[in-house]
């Protein structure tokens, strides 16, 4: 992940809790609110290799995060009303979003029922590949592969790469080089390595994303809900800066269509695939705003600013580390005291 995307350590949350630097900094760099980005809302699993562990949280971490922002009188809305309060005067009471990225099938499974119990609004970003049952969860099945080998082949750069990975560390390491490998891969190149490793080791690549992501039967439950907002992740959920502009802005155009075919209604929120500085471009904060989008997140860090200082199709969300399991530096995070100032900008996108 590029460097500016670069989460604080758990030492420096809890220093600048216990500092009062949050409090007294968060009341001019805390903005308008802050969008929290979530992906997996599952029980903790056993095993040592977990390389995909920061992105999951448990339903009792969920539960807990919810208690405390209302205990600290954040005001939790929706989307909609993120982009509300982004463009008018500041609010006494800043807010916090809840948003899920990948459709996973826990979201339904452990989340909703404790986001349904609490009665808050949440947005899931939909990449409609997986409910057509067509998409492919690579680094799922990258994960799968590493974890129950101890010896990894597979062709990189047009030559026969041989891997021992027997060590832990061994295992950590050859996860991060092949998920940074194929996450810079054009699409079809990227399709061509993770089916020829699964064939290579007997993963069922199309099983394994059917039975991780939600299915469209899935997706109506929750559409279904007031309290729920269906968003896009584009078709495929590629890293844009590796598809030519035509490539891209169908990507994001054929997403929505396919969503708004799907719930019978309009889709105004996207969500930028990875989200971070390598992943999209300027240019392509400017097709989410001609594709027809309201607004764009990233997982670009940083808190929502009032009075039309944050682009609304370049919008920071704090992407929680599901390693942390702190509430003071949840709140740390909140208050803005750890992101750097975000550069007033309506005609022009700063990203």
């Amino acid at each position: 992940m590029p460097s500016d995307n670069r989460f604080p350590t758990s030492l420096e949350l809890e220093l600048a809790y216990f500092s009062g630097r949050a409090w007294f900094a968060g009341r001019e760099v805390g903005g308008a609110g802050a969008i929290l980005r979530f992906e997996r809302v599952r029980a903790r699993r056993a095993g040592r290799f977990q390389p995909l562990k920061s992105s999951e949280i448990t339903p009792r971490f969920l539960d807990r995060a919810i208690r405390a922002l209302k205990r600290w009188k954040y005001d939790i809305v929706g989307i909609d009303e993120v982009c509300r309060r982004a463009v008018i005067m500041p609010q006494r009471r800043r807010f916090v979003c809840l948003t899920f990225d990948g459709a996973y099938k826990d979201v339904i499974a452990s989340a909703y029922p404790v986001l349904s119990r609490h009665r808050v609004p949440f947005t899931i970003y939909v990449p409609t590949a997986f409910p057509d049952g067509v998409g492919e969860a690579w680094r799922l099945a990258l994960e799968a592969i590493i974890a129950r080998e101890d010896r990894v082949s597979l062709v990189i750069d047009r030559a026969e790469r041989h891997f021992t990975i027997r060590a832990m560390s061994e295992k950590y390491q050859l996860y991060e080089y092949l998920e940074s490998w194929m996450r810079a891969l054009a699409p079809p190149d990227l399709s061509a390595a993770i089916n020829d490793l699964c064939r290579r080791y007997s993963v069922d690549l199309a099983r394994l994303s059917r039975e991780a992501v939600m299915d469209w039967a899935d997706l109506a439950k929750l559409a279904a809900d007031p309290l729920v907002t269906i968003g896009s992740a584009t078709v495929n959920y590629p890293v844009l800066s590796n598809l030519k502009d035509p490539a891209a802005l169908r990507e994001m155009t054929m997403g929505k269509a396919v969503a708004e075919t799907a719930f019978d209604r309009n889709i105004s929120h996207f969500a930028f695939p990875f989200g971070d500085r390598a992943a999209f471009r300027r240019a392509h904060v400017v097709m989410a705003e001609q594709a027809g989008f309201m607004s764009a997140v990233s997982t670009i860090p940083g808190v929502v600013e009032a009075e039309g200082r944050t682009n609304l199709h370049a919008l920071p969300r704090i992407s929680w580390d599901g390693r942390l399991r702190s509430l003071r530096a949840l709140r740390v995070l909140l208050s803005g005291v750890t992101f750097a100032p975000v550069q007033a900008t309506r005609n022009k996108p700063t990203i």
